[in-house]
């Protein structure tokens, strides 16, 4: 059994956490097709939405040690990703650790696999992700084998120290800062068309009409709209 241990990632500037807390998470769906994690990871506490810095951790269930040893490693802003090596049966995350990752700061966990403690989580409010819940723990064994600040997989998604993550009640999205950054006008312009087609729907457009549907159907279907 061996331990990898990698370097703290940068911090990511609050400009580019602040902007994204502004906006829907799903408008990002509109635009890309990967870094979102399987849906079955799932918020166990809500309402919540939060965008900060991924801390990576994996471990070889069912040996805790390393999810303990990483919270230690947390900063404000953090959010812990745990790949719990395909294991859900044993829950790495209860009360203990979500309380100690809180109490450094950091902004939630997120974990491909399950927890367990979930009314200790709602009472403290500290948002956790997972695929579910139960009552099988993992142990401190002290034999521990993984990684901390490498690459990991959660929810399907490589995930890299330092990352970006949004997540909130509809799920979880991983991007690279240098992505994300790029990302942030696009996004940011939907949102604005997509509050004007609120209005408008409101006033009674045809949705169909404001989203082009009616075009790409008239052009599928060779004939004109009748006018």
């Amino acid at each position: 059994m061996s331990v990898e241990i990698g370097p703290l990632p940068p911090p990511l500037p609050d400009e580019l956490c602040e902007r994204y807390l502004r906006l829907s998470f799903a408008t990002v769906g509109h635009l890309i097709e990967h870094g979102f994690a399987d849906p079955e990871i799932r918020a166990m506490v809500e309402p919540v939405k939060l965008a900060g810095r991924a801390i990576t951790v994996r471990i070889a269930p069912p040996d805790s040690t390393l999810v303990h040893k990483a919270t230690e490693l947390l900063q404000f802003g953090d959010v812990l990703v745990i790949e719990a090596s395909g294991d859900r049966r044993h829950a790495p995350v209860g009360g203990m650790v979500a309380l100690a990752a809180r109490q450094r700061g950091a902004l939630g966990i997120v974990v491909d696999g399950v927890c367990t403690d979930r009314s200790e989580l709602q009472e403290l409010g500290f948002p956790v992700f997972a695929r579910g819940t139960s009552l099988l723990t993992t142990k401190l064994l002290g034999t521990p084998s993984g990684a901390l600040n490498l690459p990991v997989s959660c929810g399907g998604v490589v995930v890299h120290p330092g990352d970006l993550v949004l997540a909130d009640e509809n799920g979880v999205l991983f991007l690279r800062p240098s992505e994300a950054a790029a990302l942030l006008p696009e996004v940011e312009a939907r949102e604005r068309r997509t509050e004007e087609r609120r209005r408008r729907l409101l006033e009674g457009a045809s949705l169909a009409d404001l989203s082009g549907a009616n075009v790409a159907l008239e052009r599928l279907l060779g004939r004109p709209k009748a006018r």
